[in-house]
């Protein structure tokens, strides 16, 4: 199957660098919806045939518009959600963001063993993303379309497609409803087509000014 993950459009805490991935968490601004709203445009000719999203408001919010241009409804999965904060959850300092950061950046390279301070480990969080893609993968469907977030995004998708090195997803930015288009099944293998790291729809619709740690390179 061909699977798009959409990084959802942009929130008050990409603005402003905070580390936020409670749930339900917040909505998005007035550019994060005008984002969403590109998206059916823009997305009009994948095929998308089912859509998902995390359990966090964001993705919600930016999957509407496609899903009411498409004529479907969202299925919520929650293992769909951002790496949790734990105790950096609300931070925005330098010393929290890069310990969030390099945490993620050591499962990229294979440290899957350490725990991000005061939540998952990173076994814990490839568990539950790869419930959540089987889960997708179980509707038998040939294209689907999955909102999910920046820091995850770019980390199981590197991780899972062998045609990248697992750490491949700290080089590469992804912007809110960036996406990230991956093919394959578990069985045989994911494989990256596409990394479409700016905003979908126009560069009207980058802002160049958030401070957004989940979307630049680790």
């Amino acid at each position: 199957m061909r699977l798009l993950l959409i990084r959802h459009g942009q929130t008050p805490a990409n603005v402003n660098g905070v580390l936020d991935a409670a749930v339900p968490g917040p909505g998005l601004t007035e550019l994060g919806q005008q984002q969403a709203d590109a998206l059916p445009a823009a997305l009009a000719d994948r095929g998308i045939e089912r859509l998902f999203t995390s359990s966090m408001v964001r993705t919600q919010i930016t999957a509407a518009p496609l899903a009411a241009a498409l004529g479907l409804e969202p299925v919520v999965l929650p293992g769909l959600r951002e790496i949790e904060a734990g105790d950096l959850q609300g931070a925005h300092d330098k010393v929290s963001v890069q310990t969030y950061i390099s945490t993620v950046h050591g499962w990229s390279l294979g440290d899957r063993s350490t725990r991000m301070p005061g939540a998952e480990r990173g076994d814990e969080f490839f568990a539950r993303y790869d419930d959540a893609v089987r889960q997708i993968v179980a509707t038998g469907v040939d294209v689907a379309a999955a909102f999910s977030h920046g820091a995850a995004i770019r980390t199981w998708a590197s991780a899972a497609s062998q045609n990248t090195p697992d750490e491949f997803g700290t080089q590469r930015h992804l912007e809110n409803t960036g996406i990230v288009e991956v093919e394959g099944s578990f069985e045989d293998g994911w494989r990256l087509v596409d990394w479409e790291g700016e905003p979908i729809g126009g560069e009207q619709l980058i802002d160049r000014t958030a401070q957004d740690p989940t979307g630049e390179r680790f």
